[in-house]
């Protein structure tokens, strides 16, 4: 299970979103030439992609094929993880490499919402959960911050302040599910101990703590007020168990409390999982021996997949840059965070006049003479 985050906040707001979105006809280009400003040799060059299996990362594939002349080798796992054990046998593949990693999101422009993309080849061409990976993740941890933010309520009665919660919330040693953390939203007795002053069929009935009394302003309520905790279950005030073994469900648990009371939680978790997934393999790379000798950059962001409109077949899907790796072919190597990378980035031309010119390419194979198999 990978670590536990100190900061989880810190951690969580030093990713930009809006201010670093690149559309991906502009951002294929400019990472292109920014491989060769760092001295990768133009033909010599192997583009790699870690991106989730979805059939809406194909026009960001599309892209690179086209501006790195090579169809890109695969890295990637279900959910936009970097295969840890694809590095070496891609490492046999170029002169020089670029590894473009990437989370995705899906969006829908006429809802303006995360988390669904349009599936042009479904019946009805709904939406659906994008990345399914990451939701289906998600869903179990929802319902449960649903049903606790639901099934705690805080009152007011003759000028005193209580929080009832449902017992299933207060058993605290339970394997899985939402932890409370009850010194948080419990005033302690006089002897210092947690102790309920009624017990209801389903639920408990506590003093509620100064700090949350003083938070949520319970004195403005008026006399005999009583209302679900639901928005002011914040994320410090619970956190979550799960004995299940799953690299994703490992990758988020740590930020899950921040993740479930989003805004969107899909865009949170595929934000999480670039985060975590780029320290992940940065840390694999270090110690792979068929990166040395070779120059490697690698990129690692965002993929927000907005959904095709009437009339396309593409999503207009944006880049959001997270950090990346350079390592250099005489042994040098560095780290760019957010700023920098983005920066480097928009510092290049989105002209490349080494494209591929894909169509042209495809029918000169067609136009050559047939290779005969010696079977």
């Amino acid at each position: 299970m990978y670590g536990a985050i100190s900061s989880t906040t810190s951690l969580l707001g030093s990713f930009h979103m809006a201010d670093v979105a690149i559309r991906y006809s502009a951002f294929v280009p400019r990472a292109y030439n920014l491989a060769k400003s760092l001295g990768f040799t133009p033909g010599k060059i192997m583009p790699s992609v870690a991106f989730c299996s979805d059939e809406s990362q194909g026009y960001p594939i599309i892209l690179i094929n086209k501006h790195f002349g090579a169809f890109p080798f695969d890295h990637g796992r279900v959910g936009g993880m970097v295969s840890s054990d694809a590095h070496g046998p891609y490492a046999h593949h170029g002169k020089d490499l670029v590894i473009i990693h990437a989370s995705h999101v899906g969006y829908d422009a006429k809802s303006r919402t995360f988390g669904v993309y349009r599936r042009l080849q479904t019946t009805t061409q709904e939406n659906t959960t994008s990345c399914g990976k990451i939701c289906g993740v998600l869903d179990w941890y929802l319902k449960e911050y649903c049903f606790a933010k639901n099934n705690i309520f805080l009152s007011k009665k003759n000028g005193e302040y209580f929080i009832t919660i449902d017992n299933w919330l207060l058993h605290t040693e339970k394997e899985q599910g939402l932890i409370l953390k009850l010194d948080q939203l419990i005033k302690n007795n006089q002897f210092g101990e947690l102790q309920a002053i009624k017990s209801l069929s389903t639920s408990k009935v506590f003093v509620v703590s100064d700090t949350i009394r003083h938070q949520l302003k319970l004195e403005e309520w008026e006399e005999g007020e009583i209302k679900p905790i639901e928005k002011w279950l914040a994320p410090d005030l619970f956190y979550f168990k799960h004995p299940g073994k799953d690299h994703m469900r490992n990758n988020l648990i740590n930020a899950m409390p921040h993740i479930v009371t989003s805004e969107w939680p899909a865009m949170k978790a595929a934000q999480v999982n670039t985060q975590v997934e780029f320290d992940l393999a940065f840390r694999h790379m270090l110690h792979v021996p068929e990166y040395e000798g070779k120059n490697l950059l690698f990129i690692s962001g965002l993929n927000v997949d907005i959904s095709p409109e009437e009339g396309q077949i593409f999503p207009l899907t944006k880049f959001i840059p997270w950090a990346a790796y350079h390592h250099t072919a005489d042994g040098q190597n560095e780290t760019w965070e957010q700023t920098e990378l983005y920066n480097r980035l928009m510092a290049q031309s989105s002209d490349n006049p080494d494209q591929a010119d894909l169509e042209k390419e495809i029918q000169n194979m067609e136009l050559r003479k047939e290779v005969k198999l010696p079977f």
